[in-house]
């Protein structure tokens, strides 16, 4: 299912942008991923977002001190999250949805420039709900932690609503 391709920098790339629309809902411009480095379905993964000066939150978030919004951190991580949890057995071919947020620090500006790695890992699992620990990382210090809780929903995607959301 997920086929290793080789990027610019020579990196593996475990999944592109455009698999990642395959799994999860998120489109531009709400879509903060670039590509998946690595994964275990059901265990980990590790997802990175290129933060670039051309972000519309930059505009407004601070004129002349640009900062990624913390809360736009914690979306990528969720998304990141949702790509594991989609990508794992059980629950292929359904959708996931950020039920809470525990222990949210926020330890490091993120910054035009900044390279985002985005670490994800199963927590608790029980049926169609669990938490995921999460991490955002910048040069290898720590950006953003929490703990997300998630619940699936128990519907399959049709390939019908694939497709309309793909054509949004």
């Amino acid at each position: 299912m997920f086929e290793i391709l080789f990027g610019r920098s020579g990196t593996m790339a475990v999944l592109t942008t455009t698999e990642i629309m395959d799994l999860i809902p998120n489109r531009y411009p709400i879509l903060y991923m670039d590509y998946v480095d690595e994964m275990v379905p059901g265990e980990s993964l590790i997802a990175t977002k290129n933060v670039t000066i051309n972000e519309q939150f930059f505009q407004g978030h601070f004129p002349g001190n640009p900062v990624m919004p913390g809360v736009l951190i914690i979306e990528s991580l969720a998304q990141a999250a949702s790509i594991l949890i989609l990508s794992s057995p059980q629950f292929v071919g359904k959708t996931a949805y950020m039920t809470g947020i525990d222990n949210a620090k926020f330890k490091r500006m993120v910054k035009p420039g900044d390279v985002l790695k985005l670490h994800v890992e199963f927590g608790n699992l029980r049926e169609n709900m669990g938490t995921v620990n999460v991490k955002a990382m910048v040069d290898g210090k720590l950006a953003t932690s929490a703990e997300l809780m998630f619940v699936v929903s128990p519907e399959e995607k049709s390939a019908d609503n694939a497709k309309s959301e793909t054509e949004k």
